[in-house]
């Protein structure tokens, strides 16, 4: 485990290869419910180049109305589906004392995909820290301080790789740089997917 002065906590290949393939099962087997689809920036209209779902009482959104948290997927209308338990026990091996998280957001990087700089904090309580776990190809994650413009340090998340952020970098600026295409075997299709576990609601 590594450690940030700020909080963050960082486990390399926490979750096996075994476990990797378990998580993933139990992700396809929520698609159907909850479809990947591709969010929207909110003053642009652009679209991200990641897609993304999500799991549990509510959902993380991205589009013309802003950045919020809603019970149900934007374009079938139907609610979240649970987060699997597989997901959940990872949060609660590392963050034993933590309130359990009410949102999974499931999101899908392509080879070309990035994810600009960006803090976490659509939440009632900013307080609960944000867990995320790897899965596929290997992303070079860029981690700043609580202001635009600090310092930044990167790391390389590999699957079965997680992360988390508490402390003072629970509201620290984060953002993917690149995807590095053909470092896992674990997607057939290749690219990587993160899952961020948040106590949303």
């Amino acid at each position: 485990m590594e450690i940030r002065p700020n909080g963050t906590q960082f486990f390399s290949q926490h979750v096996s290869t075994e476990d990797q393939n378990l998580l993933l099962e139990d992700i396809r087997a929520r698609i159907p419910d909850a479809p990947l689809y591709t969010p929207t920036m909110p003053r642009t209209g652009k679209s991200m180049s990641v897609r993304m779902t999500n799991f549990g009482a509510a959902g993380w959104m991205s589009d013309a109305k802003g950045y919020r948290y809603q019970r149900a997927h934007p374009e079938t209308g139907n609610p979240w589906p649970d987060i699997p338990q597989s997901i959940l026990d990872i949060w609660t091996g590392l963050l034993p004392d933590a309130p359990l998280p009410d949102v999974c957001l499931c999101n899908y990087y392509p080879a070309d995909a990035k994810m600009g700089l960006h803090q976490d904090r659509d939440e009632q309580d900013l307080t609960i820290p944000v867990l995320s776990i790897s899965l596929g190809d290997t992303a070079l994650f860029r981690l700043g301080q609580t202001t635009r413009g600090g310092k930044t340090q990167s790391f390389k998340l590999r699957s079965g790789d997680v992360m988390i952020l508490q402390g003072t970098d629970r509201l620290a600026y984060h953002g993917i740089d690149r995807i590095y295409p053909g470092t896992s075997s674990l997607l057939k299709q290749g690219g990587r997917i993160n899952l961020t576990l948040r106590k949303a609601l």
